[in-house]
């Protein structure tokens, strides 16, 4: 849930230097700028913090900043205001959602939990607060695998909301799951056979990919991982080349961890953009310095779903 308090309108007199005049309301604001990787360049660039969405959540929950300004998509800017209910969190554009989030609707999910009221609720940090709300425990492509370790095996699971990070979840514990029937459209959007092209054409390059990747492209990985561990094995692996099956915005911190390597990014099936988020990109330094200006669009939640919403993110980080 989201408020827009209307801003003067002079919003296209933007100033020269937009990095430093950034700089200057971050400390006039006393303000921290946590950017996802996904994220232009030139955001990664201006950022306090960059991050994936468990790096993310912790740097939110642990933050003294008064605001704090989200580059990212609106269910992480919720997040940071679940964690921070008397903060100021503002996302620079109040349309960068996310596909994935929207293919859990909390009515249709609320329904499928009645269905089976003995499954433990383990959701995927990519979803909305009310999901959230309704979730015994959060988890991140991070530490989701670990989390599922932790508990009893007799106990059954939901998985929500995604079916590709559930099925590899299933793969590495020998854990049967109950999915919940959602996807990202970006991740959903490589083409094995041009991957495999690729490989062919670069033999040296590491093919490296998220596991909310389909199966078919998870099965040519040399490394499946978070944005976090793909730009890590980047740096330590021996390999020259990689060819990256995620969002390419993690490419900008690739190439400055590792500018001798090179980076390939994964092709989507269609001769489109479509491996980049729509999302993420909506975002731009000038929306966010607008943003801070005018200290809008701001994130505010019903308290009911924002206490709610906490105990589970909570548990991710006590158990991980």
């Amino acid at each position: 849930m989201f408020t827009a308090v209307s801003s003067p309108t002079h919003v296209s007199e933007l100033p020269d230097d937009l990095f430093e005049a950034i700089a200057t309301l971050k400390r006039e604001l006393n303000a921290i700028v946590l950017a996802h990787y996904y994220q232009d360049p030139d955001i990664q660039d201006i950022a306090d913090y960059i991050g994936d969405s468990l790096g993310l959540s912790r740097k939110a929950a642990n933050t003294d900043a008064e605001v704090i300004v989200f580059a990212g998509v609106h269910f992480m800017a919720e997040t940071a205001k679940i964690l921070n209910p008397n903060k100021l969190v503002l996302l620079p554009d109040l349309d960068a959602g996310c596909s994935l989030a929207d293919s859990c609707p909390p009515d249709a999910f609320a329904a499928f939990k009645a269905q089976n009221p003995d499954h433990l609720v383990i959701s995927y940090i990519n979803c909305t607060a009310e999901i959230k709300a309704m979730s015994d425990i959060i988890c991140t492509s991070s530490n989701a695998v670990q989390i599922v370790e932790q508990i009893p095996t007799h106990q059954p699971i939901i998985f929500a909301p995604d079916r590709n990070l559930g099925r590899y979840v299933m793969e590495q514990t020998g854990r049967d799951l109950l999915l919940w029937d959602g996807s990202c459209i970006v991740h959903e959007t490589f083409s094995e056979k041009k991957i495999v092209q690729l490989k062919v054409q670069h033999p040296e390059a590491e093919i490296i990919a998220h596991p909310e990747c389909e199966p078919p492209v998870l099965r040519h990985a040399d490394h499946i991982g978070s944005t976090t561990a793909l730009l890590q094995y980047a740096q330590t692996s021996h390999s020259p080349a990689f060819i990256v099956a995620t969002e390419p915005g993690i490419i900008h911190q690739m190439q400055k961890e590792a500018p001798h390597k090179q980076f390939i990014p994964a092709p989507p099936m269609n001769n489109c953009a479509c491996n980049e988020c729509p999302h993420m990109r909506l975002n731009t330094l000038e929306k966010l310095y607008l943003a801070m200006k005018y200290r809008t669009p701001e994130i505010t939640l019903p308290e009911a779903i924002q206490v709610a919403a906490l105990r589970p993110i909570q548990r991710m980080l006590k158990m991980t």
